[in-house]
């Protein structure tokens, strides 16, 4: 998978990005996504995400992480384009955004590490542009679910 790391913040280590993309890659190859599958993450501070939290989801607050998933929502609606020929056309998942700024404060009211909290964003957001949502119990259920297998299966466990 191809994953674009951007960051406004410029206090994200490069060490940082690798672990997030290494997760990334687990999580990926834990829901057999294709290998010609594209994504990106930015890193911003609470000011940048308060102003797309507000003017895509008309919430006037700082939130964790937005994700926007260019595939339409639904079970196995990739269309049949990205199998076809020698060179498939890339799958484009979608964007993630995070804060760091939250990520550090829900780490301290959490009591655990940023590293844990910063990785569990990566992957909530990641199976956002998946398809999964947390709307209702059911699929509540099913997406948080599948987040705690894929931390503690790449070991980044509370």
């Amino acid at each position: 998978m191809d994953i674009t790391f951007m960051d406004e913040t410029n206090k994200v280590p490069e060490e940082k990005m690798q672990e997030i993309d290494e997760l990334l890659q687990f999580a990926a190859d834990y829901l057999k996504l294709p290998e010609e599958t594209e994504m990106s993450v930015t890193f911003m501070d609470n000011d940048a995400i308060q102003v797309i939290n507000r003017d895509y989801r008309g919430k006037d607050a700082p939130t964790d992480v937005i994700s926007f998933a260019l595939e339409e929502e639904g079970e196995d609606e990739i269309p049949v384009i990205f199998e076809d020929g020698e060179n498939p056309m890339p799958r484009v998942l979608g964007d993630i955004m995070i804060s760091i700024e939250r990520a550090a404060e829900q780490a301290e009211s959490y009591g655990h590490s940023y590293d844990r909290e910063l990785g569990f964003l990566a992957v909530h957001g990641f199976l956002h542009i998946n398809g999964y949502d947390h709307m209702t119990p059911e699929d509540e259920k099913e997406m948080f679910g599948l987040q705690k297998e894929i931390l503690d299966a790449y070991g980044l466990k509370r």
